[in-house]
């Protein structure tokens, strides 16, 4: 089985990133079940979760773009 992941919208900000499964037969790849997506935003608990969960040379493409600091502050005491 082959994992593919894709990259979308991603600016300064955030980022989703989508996975999808495939299997090939006969040179021809047929897509397993629906596709998973899963959005980042760049603050601090963001870049934490991205930096355990893509692999690279996606987090490197991500972490490019996003630069050195986090561009997004959540408030912690909401909840």
């Amino acid at each position: 089985m082959i994992t593919k992941i894709t990259l979308d919208m991603l600016t300064e900000t955030s980022v989703s990133v989508k996975t999808q499964k495939y299997v090939e037969d006969g040179g021809v790849e047929y897509a397993v079940g629906e596709p998973h997506r899963r959005a980042y935003v760049n603050s601090e608990r963001g870049r934490a979760e991205i930096a355990a969960e893509l692999p690279e040379p996606y987090l490197s493409a991500v972490l490019a773009v996003w630069g050195e600091a986090p561009t997004v502050f959540e408030d912690n005491n909401s909840g």
